[in-house]
Formats: structure tokens, C-alpha cells, sequence
């Protein structure tokens, strides 16, 4: 059996964007929680747009900020690669089966800045970016790996099962930011800040499998064959038989939606078996990049010394929205009964008097039997052809979607005249298909402007099996909130920086 085709095509996807948002450095998981507390660096203000940094600075092109991650609730990294790979038989390994809960999110995230530059002017910090943001998440359930499992494994396990493998889910969202940002401080205790953000979309695609469910009780070839031979049907009970073939049944139901505003991402068709027209690939032509809407985003921030050595921090960032150009959205949905066979059709088809009407049900039931198997066997249960997605030429929509927004909340207590801090850092971030919430404790050695060391433990998104590190040496700035360590790691991320100081010190 070949891997299930929607399934492998949704992956597929999501490895066009994440090959795409590398080669075209279009991404978005814009901060480093490590970099939060060194005050050296200018990239903690993507945090707080309250944190100045100590000197004024501009970027390297491109490099001087790039930022990727990819995570997950329950795979490893070597799980995701294969999902996103598609090859093999992962699914039937007893190991990454244990591995799994009933709903495991995918995301990977990535971002960089064109160019940024930031500069001190009195009391004021501004700031300013071109960036370029991507955010993809995915939730896959368990039962879509039992599923694929099971039917790979267990041999014509399709005749008599029940599946519900509703809720699949995966989005992609990816824009370009125009950033101008102010940082103030009040007076010696409080320092405030804020940025606003003109955006121009990329792309946002939504694909939801919102209920895909089968059940089946069907006969074997040998009882087929049975039902097929007159001369067992000589002696046969005729009126039992027909009460047997009346009990089978094969239930396919299928419901999806599909919402793309994307240009140069094209939804194909082609011809079905019932002469309608149905999508049966995602088409990505690099060449139709295009402005496909725009919005407006915000960043709120503020820090505030309660003590001399004791600060905390808030912040709220992304607030705002995208609003898709009904020329550039495609939209797609699938609500139908994709098989419905129903035992009585071929019951009644049978004469009791007439041995031969019992092989014409048989064969009227082995065929459609046939066409289920080929569904669900032949790796097609949620392929496009099944799914049956029509595309809606009527519903060219403007669309909006909201930034994923992130509460970000801070405190440190500094040593040896600030020299030495060790801090707490709490993020949310409301991605999709589910907010990730993560609590960061560091350590930071900032002896100077040019040389900043962090460590840092993230204890959730890793599940407690990784550790993060910032440098900062000179023009130079390296980071990871969660260092790989193995193929096993549930969270993997890596950030570089380089920018080149601009003007004195903070005043």
C-alpha cells in the first residue's frame, strides 16, 4: 500500500513552504527567548519593543537576523522529517506510534529581516525593519496513524473496521513586514515602547478535514466465490443467504474545506469517473509571487525597575490582522457521502426461486466492494478523487486572518552591578491549530556591549530534554532556545544575527 495521497500531499506542502521560505527567506518565529535578557543585543526588542539595546546597530542584508524552528507536541525531529519526507512506513513502527497522542501539532517557523537598523536620538530608541515572516502549523491525530497502520498491516482488516479520522488540520501563513518602532524611557524606573507594522501577504492557506469516517462489514473472496457457485447455491438456504448479503454495508462519508489566497499556488482539476471535475493536486509556480493583501499589526511594550537589581517586563506583539484580495482566493469544499453501500440493494435484487439472481447481488456486491477496497487499501482514503473537493467558482471571497499574537511577560535580578542576571520568561503565541505556551529561566553574562553570554532551559515545548545559548561577540550573534540533541528532539531551533554597531552608548 502507498501512503495515504492527501496525507503525503498535505506534507508535501508543508515541505514546499518550509524549502521555500529557506530559499526565499520568506519566515516567522521572529524572536529568540534566549536573547530576552542579554542587554547587549538589539534582538530582544523583537520581544519587547521596550528593550532598547545599548548601542544603535544595522543589519547585515538578509543574515543579519534569521530565525527557524520547528517543533512539535509529540513527534521527534526525525519524525517530523519523515512526515514531511513521506517515505517509508514510519506510521507502522511501534515506537512512534507509542509516541503519539490523540492530537499532535506540527509548526515550523521561520524569519528573517531584509535589513533593520535602529538608533538612539535623547531618550528615545527607534527602530526600523523590513521583514519577512512564515508561520506553519499542523494537527494530525492519532487515529490517522492508527489507521495507516492497521491498514498496512493487518490483511483485509478494510472488510470489517471502523475509522473516524476527522480532524486533520493545516495552515500556512506567510507576509512581509515594513516595522517602525519607538522605545522611550520615562524616567530611571520605566522605559516604554511600541512598533507598528505595515504588512503585505504572501499567502494564507487553510485546509480542515473536518469529518472523514468509514465503517464496513463486507464478505471475504472465499464467501464471495461461495455466493458465485451454482452448485453450492443448489442446496443453499436462498432465503438465508438473502438475509446475509442484506447485514453487509460499506459507509464512506467525507467532509472538507480548503480556503487559499495564494498567488502562484493553483489548485489542479481534473475529470472524475462521474464526469464532474475535482481538484487533485496543489500546483506552486514561483514565478506568480505576488501581493495577495495586506494589513497592520502592533507591538505594545514596557519594562519597569521595581528595585535596583529587580526589573520586570511585558509585552503583547502581533496584534492586527491580514485581509486576503478576493483575485488572489481560491476556495474548495467537499460535503458528501463518498460511498454508501447498503446491503439491501443487493438482498433485494435476489429472487428465492432463482438460484442465478443470488450470483447476479454476489457480483453486484463484489464490485462495489471493489471500488471501497480500492479507496481504502489502495492508499486513496483521503485522496483528492475521494475527498471529491470542487472548487468553487462563486465564492471568490476576501478573506482575513489575524496575526499570531504573543503575550510575553519577564523579570531579572541583576548581580555584581548588573554584570551577572538571572531571569524568567513566560511566552504565549497563538499560532494555529493551538496556542504554545513556554517558560524560559536564564542565566546572562554581559560584561560588555560587544560580548554577551545567555543560558537558557525551556521546560515545556521540549518537554524538559533541551537547553537554549545566546553569544554575542562583537558584530556576531549566534542562539538556540532548544539545542538539537538527537533525533528525538521534540523542538529544534537556531538563530543568527549580524549587525554592525551605529553611534555611542546608551545614555
Amino acid at each position: 500500500m502507498t501512503t495515504n495521497k492527501l496525507f503525503s500531499s498535505a506534507m508535501r506542502t508543508i515541505g514546499v513552504f518550509f524549502v521555500m521560505a529557506v530559499c526565499s527567506l520568506h519566515a516567522n518565529a521572529q524572536f529568540l527567548r534566549t536573547s530576552y535578557f542579554m542587554e547587549g543585543t538589539h534582538y530582544r526588542q523583537q520581544l519587547n519593543p521596550a528593550l532598547a539595546p545599548t548601542k544603535g546597530y544595522i543589519t547585515f542584508p538578509v543574515l543579519g537576523s534569521f530565525n527557524a524552528t520547528v517543533g512539535s507536541t509529540s513527534f521527534g525531529y526525525q519524525d517530523i522529517m519523515d512526515i514531511i519526507d513521506d517515505g517509508g512506513t514510519f506510521y507502522t513502527n511501534p515506537d512512534f506510534l507509542g509516541r503519539l497522542k490523540d492530537n499532535n501539532k506540527l509548526n515550523v517557523n521561520l524569519s528573517t529581516d531584509i535589513i533593520s537598523a535602529g538608533w538612539y536620538k535623547g531618550h528615545n530608541f527607534w527602530s526600523f525593519n523590513v521583514g519577512l515572516r512564515t508561520d506553519i502549523g499542523a494537527n494530525l491525530t492519532r487515529n490517522m496513524f492508527t489507521f495507516l497502520n492497521e491498514m498496512e498491516t493487518l490483511e483485509d482488516n478494510w472488510r470489517n473496521s471502523a475509522y473516524d479520522i476527522s480532524g486533520q488540520q493545516l495552515n500556512i501563513q506567510a507576509y512581509t513586514e515594513v516595522g517602525l518602532g519607538l522605545s522611550r524611557q520615562i524616567n530611571d524606573r520605566l522605559t516604554v515602547g511600541a512598533r507598528v507594522k505595515a504588512l503585505l501577504g504572501i499567502g494564507n492557506l487553510e485546509l480542515k478535514l473536518n469529518n472523514i469516517a468509514m465503517s464496513a462489514n463486507l464478505p471475504s473472496d472465499a464467501r464471495i466465490a461461495q455466493l458465485q457457485d451454482e452448485d453450492y447455491l443448489r442446496t443453499a438456504d436462498l432465503g438465508a443467504l438473502r438475509n446475509e448479503i442484506n447485514n453487509y454495508h460499506a459507509n464512506l462519508v467525507v467532509g472538507a474545506e480548503l480556503k487559499s489566497s495564494f498567488k502562484g499556488l493553483n489548485l489542479v482539476e481534473s475529470e472524475g469517473d462521474n464526469g464532474n471535475r475535482y481538484i487533485d493536486d496543489f500546483e506552486f509556480e514561483a514565478g506568480d509571487l505576488g501581493i495577495a493583501g495586506w494589513g497592520l499589526g502592533f507591538d505594545l511594550g514596557a519594562s519597569y525597575k521595581i528595585w535596583d537589581n529587580l526589573t520586570v517586563s511585558a509585552s503583547v506583539l502581533d496584534l492586527g490582522f491580514l485581509s486576503w484580495k478576493k483575485s488572489a482566493t481560491q476556495v474548495a469544499t467537499a460535503n458528501s457521502t463518498g460511498i454508501d453501500i447498503q446491503g439491501s440493494t443487493y438482498a433485494n435484487m435476489i429472487d428465492v426461486s432463482k438460484p442465478n439472481s443470488v450470483i447476479d447481488a454476489a457480483n453486484a456486491l463484489n464490485n462495489d466492494a471493489n471500488q471501497y477496497m480500492d479507496r481504502v487499501t489502495g492508499g486513496d482514503v483521503l485522496d483528492y478523487e475521494m475527498l471529491e473537493l470542487r472548487k468553487d467558482e462563486n465564492a471568490s471571497e476576501s478573506r482575513k486572518s489575524r496575526l499570531a499574537s504573543t503575550i510575553v511577560v519577564g523579570a531579572e535580578y541583576g548581580f555584581f552591578n548588573n554584570t551577572l542576571a538571572v531571569g524568567v520568561l513566560s511566552t504565549t503565541r497563538f499560532v494555529q491549530p493551538k496556542a504554545l505556551t513556554e517558560l524560559t529561566f536564564s542565566a546572562n553574562y554581559r560584561p560588555k556591549s560587544w560580548f554577551n553570554l545567555a543560558l537558557s532551559y525551556s521546560a515545556l515545548q521540549s518537554a524538559g530534554k533541551s537547553f537554549g545559548l545566546g553569544v554575542k561577540l562583537g558584530a556576531l550573534f549566534i542562539g538556540t532556545d532548544y539545542m538539537f540533541l538527537g533525533k528525538n528532539s521534540k523542538s529544534v531551533n537556531g538563530f543568527l544575527g549580524i549587525s554592525i554597531p551605529l553611534g555611542g552608548k546608551k545614555i
